[in-house]
């Protein structure tokens, strides 16, 4: 019994001991095929890895850069980017290097299922290397560099973006394709922005910026000009804050700038611009100390002579008798024409000449016209007076108009923003000029032909401009309208210079009262006072709060 017993111990214990084996040898047996399997998986990754890196560096073994240079950063004077540069990338293929061109085919049309496969097969058969696409997106990218094909360049290239899009266009300018500004800000400073090294400051404000733009194509809108221009500046240090030209293009998008549409009318544009000229006659009497502005010229003439034509007045129901501030606020043509014989020729070029307005503008781009040279007669002396016969630029006008109301003080319009460390200012016009042309200025949009921009708190002052375009060598009926305001008149700090060219009446506009209740629909005339006046004054209403409360 016991040996029995001892025996079913024994083999007891055997089977024990036989399990345990057993699941030893299990568990090593799982471990060694848990091992195999994790070694082949790294192998894999290891083999995919090298796989997409052998791919890549193919590819970039073969690409190239074309534009190393990074343009620095040009922003508005509160910092908000304007025109930036970033990195994309083009992708070509030299036909010479393609080894298999169905293989190729096929793989491209997976990637870029949208080209025109036909016209890219005739490139594949050519010798030239050519683009597929320019600026990749990032996930193209990506599945290019997995192609693993020689002949593919991925051509990296530095792009500059236009945030703003269509805000600065005449501005800023463009960038060809190797990045050289060839208009604009871009072109001026090409040097400096290629430095790369500091960020460029405008004296611009987008927001000041974007409210002009916006009524200037809104004018467009009412009055069907088939362009317009604005000018913005601080009559004191000539900052300009806004400078807008219409019609406009997209920065982002390559434009050909020869075409004359798209000419920068504020600074390029070349027009007779009427009657804000008698405003410098009328400066040019009082700097000689040759009138007052109460002296009073009795009984004018409606009609005057100038060789074969004839000088009218453009209301006939003008008084006989007008003070010399009256000739200013009721736009008088015969009244300026005494007042220019007064002066005389010389005096008065040389008075033109010594506020800008006859020269060429050194400007900060290159884009700024010339205004036309002529001769100077007796009957050039009549008209000139009153601002017939003679052009120059809405950006020479509005610094002419900023020496008449800052109390005389040379300035030069610019685009830069600088430290201004207490610069001496030379003056170009006695002391008690700017005041006496700036009460005048006022009484011109609160009694004369400007009431539609008087808007309140601002006290707006300036004169008008209407004047026929000249096609051809010969006037015709089309107008360009202009009104130089200057804000506010008590202690002026900005000239306003709004610009519409060939505007039409408006039967459907309603004009609404400024200072009394009540509106009236239609445009009765096509001038200055109906039309650049009333943009103007919409312009005012929107900015001086913004300029009251930001400067």
């Amino acid at each position: 019994m016991n040996r029995n017993k001892n025996n079913k111990i024994i083999i007891s214990k055997l089977n024990l001991n036989l399990k345990d084996f057993s699941h030893k040898e299990f568990n090593i047996n799982l471990n060694r095929v848990t091992f195999i399997f994790l070694v082949i998986f790294i192998i894999v990754i290891l083999y995919s890895t090298r796989v997409i890196y052998l791919s890549s560096k193919t590819i970039q073994n073969h690409s190239y850069k074309t534009n190393k240079i990074s343009r620095a950063d040009i922003t508005d004077r509160d910092g908000d980017f304007i025109s930036k540069s970033v990195f994309t990338s083009n992708l070509g293929i030299d036909p010479k290097l393609v080894k298999d061109k169905k293989k190729l085919l096929l793989k491209l049309k997976y990637t870029f299922p949208d080209k025109d496969f036909i016209e890219i097969e005739k490139k594949l058969n050519g010798k030239k290397f050519f683009y597929i696409e320019k600026k990749l997106i990032p996930e193209r990218y990506q599945q290019v560099k997995l192609l693993g094909e020689k002949s593919i360049r991925m051509e990296k290239k530095i792009t500059r973006i236009y945030p703003d899009k269509h805000l600065f266009a005449h501005v800023v300018g463009q960038i060809d394709d190797d990045n050289v500004g060839i208009s604009g800000i871009e072109k001026s400073f090409d040097k400096k922005l290629k430095d790369g090294r500091d960020k460029l400051i405008l004296t611009l404000d987008k927001e000041l910026q974007f409210i002009i733009r916006s009524e200037l194509l809104n004018s467009q809108k009412i009055f069907k000009n088939v362009g317009g221009a604005g000018i913005l500046m601080n009559i004191n240090n000539g900052e300009i804050l806004s400078l807008v030209s219409v019609p406009d293009f997209n920065l982002n998008s390559r434009e050909d700038i020869s075409n004359i549409n798209y000419i920068n009318r504020a600074t390029k544009g070349v027009y007779e611009l009427g009657s804000v000229f008698k405003s410098f006659t009328i400066a040019a009497g009082l700097n000689y100390d040759l009138i007052s502005p109460n002296d009073i010229f009795l009984n004018l003439e409606k009609k005057l002579k100038c060789g074969g034509r004839t000088i009218s007045e453009y209301d006939e129901n003008l008084p006989k008798d007008l003070s010399v501030e009256d000739i200013l606020i009721y736009s008088s043509n015969i009244g300026s024409v005494k007042i220019g014989q007064i002066i005389g020729q010389e005096k008065l070029k040389e008075f033109l000449e010594k506020i800008g307005i006859l020269g060429q503008l050194n400007f900060d781009i290159k884009e700024i016209g010339k205004p036309l040279s002529f001769k100077w007669r007796e009957c050039k002396l009549k008209t000139v007076s009153y601002g017939h016969g003679i052009t120059t630029t809405p950006i020479q006008l509005a610094k002419g108009y900023a020496i008449l109301a800052n109390g005389g003080f040379d300035i030069n319009p610019t685009l830069i923003k600088k430290k201004i460390n207490n610069i001496k200012k030379k003056r170009i016009l006695k002391k008690d000029v700017s005041s006496k042309l700036n009460k005048i200025f006022r009484k011109v949009v609160t009694q004369g032909t400007a009431t539609l921009s008087d808007v309140e708190g601002y006290e707006v002052g300036g004169k008008t401009g209407t004047a026929q375009i000249v096609e051809n060598g010969n006037y015709t009926k089309k107008k360009i309208n202009t009104f130089a305001s200057v804000f506010p008149s008590s202690d002026p700090k900005y000239v306003l210079v709004i610009l519409l060219e060939d505007t039409k009446l408006s039967k459907d506009y309603v004009y609404k009262y400024r200072n009394k209740p009540g509106s009236y629909k239609g445009t009765p005339f096509n001038t200055a006072g109906w039309t650049s006046v009333e943009i103007s004054g919409k312009i005012i209403d929107k900015i001086g709060p913004i300029l009251a409360t930001k400067y």
